[in-house]
């Protein structure tokens, strides 16, 4: 047999549908949602539609070399909202390289942000309508 071949999974080794997060339950998890937020919290409950129970839970919100955690206590987190979610490591808390700041320094450069990002779409789309024009 070819050594390069690679054979698929066991079906015995497969979770079924549903089970995957078992693995999960009482582990701290970083979820990161559709809008963009990250949620962390340890995972304590979910059902068939992947909504989650954190407990502990808070929103960490990153700016630059920035960041500050925002609790939320007990959140539940609807599963269709979920587009990642994974173990973090203790070892790796906080993150390195990030500076931890308060919740109204991070909602300011949060605004600052967002202002400069709409300052360049504007200056982008009339760049684009000059070249139209040419």
């Amino acid at each position: 047999m070819d050594e390069n071949i690679t054979l698929p999974p066991n079906i015995e080794d497969i979770p079924p549908p549903g089970l995957a997060l078992v693995e999960e339950l009482d582990k701290l998890l970083l979820v990161q949602l559709r809008d963009g937020r990250k949620i962390i919290g340890t995972l304590r409950s979910f059902d068939q539609f992947a909504n989650l129970v954190l407990s502990d839970s808070k929103e960490r919100i990153i700016v630059a070399e920035q960041y500050a955690e925002i609790p939320l206590g007990l959140h539940v987190v609807r599963g269709e909202n979920v587009v990642l979610l994974g173990e973090l490591d203790a070892a790796r808390e906080p993150p390195p390289g990030l500076q931890l700041v308060s919740e109204a320094a991070i909602k300011q450069a949060q605004r600052a942000e967002r202002e400069a990002d709409k300052l360049k779409g504007t200056l982008r789309s009339r760049f684009f309508d000059f070249l139209d024009d040419i």
